[in-house]
């Protein structure tokens, strides 16, 4: 009877480790590989929004001649030597961050599977997706070579022509604006701080990573907030050609009471935001 159950045992042990061992040696080996994708994300996200920065900075010193928005961004990178090769490395970038991002939609975040935050992650998927689409377009010598502000108006002239189409503008520029306020407000009260591994850092590090996160989001919030409050003009006015993507969205700033000063804090700012992103990829909770 004793040899039995120890028989017993042993047999059910080798059972569940041959139910179970595949699925463990996986599971380790996919959150490296999903981890590994959301820090290649971030250093593609951070690699453009450093050069918009810098094509800002160029406008509001009257030297710029790219756009500043991401296709601008990409004609950077392509005048480079070795460009084309680089470009296709951002494109294998954004691609690993839409993976990472569609993994949180599928699976949830750090453990949690709340609907409100798998619906995010899904819908920055999305958008990911369509950035690596259109950076592979650009790379291949295929895409458009139209900028954020064409893509912008013709978006906005074709939701016009819906019916309801004005509602509909409207309400997607309250919610770029909501978005960008969203942006602020957290970077004021650092809730970015939450999904970093903070512990792992020095005092001094972690004041770094404070100040590029507070003023790379608020510079990032306050272009989302411009280009909500141009969408919603269109709507308004019943004109695509009010609605402006990043590029005008950024050259407005110039053409305020201040002059082009605000403009270069939001340029400095999104340079500060670039950095940050490579920061999330070396200490971003994955």
């Amino acid at each position: 009877m004793v040899a039995s159950s120890h028989a017993h045992r042993g047999g059910t042990g080798a059972g569940d480790r041959r139910h179970s061992s595949p699925t463990s040696i996986r599971h380790p080996s996919e959150k490296g590989a999903l981890r590994a994708a959301g820090r290649a994300g971030f250093v593609a996200r951070g690699v453009v929004y450093v050069l918009i920065g810098v094509l800002a900075l160029e406008i509001a010193f009257g030297k710029g001649g790219a756009e500043a928005d991401r296709q601008g961004a990409l004609h950077q990178v392509a005048s480079q030597p070795f460009g084309r090769t680089m470009l296709w490395i951002l494109v294998v970038g954004f691609a690993c961050m839409t993976l990472w991002r569609a993994s949180l939609a599928v699976l949830g975040e750090g453990g949690q599977k709340k609907t409100g935050s798998r619906v995010l992650s899904a819908g920055r998927a999305a958008f990911y997706a369509s950035v690596c689409w259109g950076t592979a377009a650009y790379a291949a010598g295929s895409g458009s070579q139209s900028g954020s502000d064409a893509k912008s108006q013709d978006w906005t002239a074709s939701a016009l022509k819906l019916s309801g189409g004005q509602v509909l503008v409207g309400i997607a520029g309250a919610v770029v604006f909501g978005v960008g306020v969203g942006v602020v407000v957290n970077a004021i009260r650092r809730t970015f701080l939450k999904k970093l591994d903070t512990a792992t850092m020095s005092a001094r590090t972690r004041k770094a990573v404070t100040a590029l996160g507070m003023g790379g989001n608020t510079a990032r919030g306050t272009v989302f907030v411009g280009a909500g409050v141009f969408i919603v003009v269109a709507a308004v006015r019943f004109d695509p050609h009010q609605a402006k993507g990043m590029d005008a969205t950024l050259h407005s700033f110039a053409h305020t009471p201040v002059g082009p000063w605000l403009l270069v804090l939001v340029a400095l700012g999104l340079v500060l935001f670039g950095v940050f992103s490579f920061a999330c990829a070396r200490w971003r909770r994955l």
